[in-house]
């Protein structure tokens, strides 16, 4: 397999270490790829984002959801449960325990989960600190005073020059 490296791309970038850690985490992530539970990434508007797992046969309790700086962790195990009277021919819901986790981006917080019909909701907002947002920097000189809208990596909008 080719080695992929982002060298060149981070020569000119600052503070972009863990990116190069992110993808070699995804290349080692899909050897051996799980697709157990199946799961779905949605984004609602600008910041708002929402994962959907679908997980027939689990209760609240048999789940474990953690957030530890920038991972998500779904994980679960159904307890021993006894079906008194039941006698299964064929057991086709699957019940084995799983662990899934998510990176998040700078500044996602999960802000609500709810399990309806066998499926987990777990919904993500990035709020972004306001000293973090785009702001006017003045810059001093002999012809008055000028400023400069400085814009983040979050923000899509082009920089202008304010008189």
């Amino acid at each position: 397999m080719t080695a992929f490296t982002l060298n060149p791309l981070l020569r000119t970038a600052i503070g972009f270490d863990g990116l190069n850690d992110l993808f070699e985490s995804l290349k080692d992530s899909n050897e051996g790829t799980n697709t157990y539970p199946p799961y779905n990434i949605e984004k609602h508007g600008e910041d708002h984002y929402g994962i959907t797992m679908a997980l027939a046969g689990f209760t609240e309790k048999d789940l474990n959801i953690t957030v530890q700086s920038d991972r998500l962790t779904v994980s679960g195990r159904i307890g021993e449960r006894k079906d008194e009277g039941v006698e299964y021919f064929y057991r086709g819901i699957a019940a084995r325990p799983f662990e899934r986790t998510f990176r998040l981006a700078d500044y996602m917080k999960v802000t609500g989960v709810e399990m309806k019909d066998g499926l987990l909701r777990i919904d993500l907002v990035r709020e972004i600190p306001e000293e973090q947002k785009p702001r006017t920097i003045p810059i001093k000189g002999a012809g008055g005073q000028k400023g400069i809208e400085c814009s983040s990596s979050n923000d899509n909008k082009s920089t202008k020059k304010a008189a």
